[in-house]
């Protein structure tokens, strides 16, 4: 069982991609009346925060930055759960990150949460991405870390089966990269007017033929 805590577009987006994956989930809100229509809608639980984090194996944070210590602090011991960092923090106006390149939000949070497995993933591009990661050519490129190889290993195989270009970066400290990458697609889409309709894809040279592929 999976347990997405945050109903809003990145929320809802990777519940479309739960779904193409096969995988149960659960939406955990801090009002789940006001969420009742896209429950309805989705054919899903809409429950409060706790109580989705106590049924789910592994746990999505898909809620602003500031709100995570908030989730985090609900459990003492989170028992072993994935928790999964969605979350990038960001500074007003889009003016930056309020932490990098000594530490990571993805960091602070694994050192809060006692005995979460904390994985970092899906926080590099926009919900439109992650509701369909699929472009003609490629599909999303996704890094994942954490410190935890089961864990990571099983955040690979769900992005992988949920359409993206999932690439294991290794431990949490990754997230020290992939946090500022994240921004770098938030710059480009808005300081410099790309739009929401793009995403970075890998590409890479195969050793036999020197030829690249994606």
């Amino acid at each position: 069982m999976i347990a997405i805590i945050g109903a809003g577009n990145v929320g809802k987006a990777l519940a479309q991609r739960c779904r193409v994956a096969g995988e149960t989930f659960v939406f955990g809100t801090p009002e789940p009346a006001k969420y009742e229509s896209l429950g309805h809608d989705l054919r899903v639980a809409v429950l409060g925060v706790e109580d989705a984090i106590r049924q789910a194996a592994i746990v999505i944070l898909a809620v602003p930055h500031a709100a995570a210590a908030g989730v985090v602090a609900l459990l003492s011991d989170w028992e072993g759960r994935i928790l999964v960092d969605v979350t990038n923090p960001i500074a007003p106006e889009l003016g930056g990150l309020t932490i990098g390149t000594s530490t990571s939000a993805a960091e602070q949070l694994a050192a809060a949460a006692k005995g979460a497995r904390v994985v970092k993933a899906f926080n590099t591009t926009g919900a439109e991405n992650l509701a369909n990661p699929q472009y003609p050519s490629a599909a999303t490129f996704l890094p994942v870390c954490g410190d935890d190889s089961g864990a990571r290993a099983a955040v690979v195989d769900l992005a992988l089966r949920m359409g993206f270009d999932a690439v294991d970066l290794g431990p949490l400290r990754a997230a020290r990269y992939t946090e500022p990458f994240a921004m770098m697609w938030i710059h480009m889409a808005y300081a410099c007017g790309h739009g929401r309709q793009f995403a970075f894809a890998r590409i890479q040279r195969t050793a036999a033929t020197g030829v690249a592929a994606s």
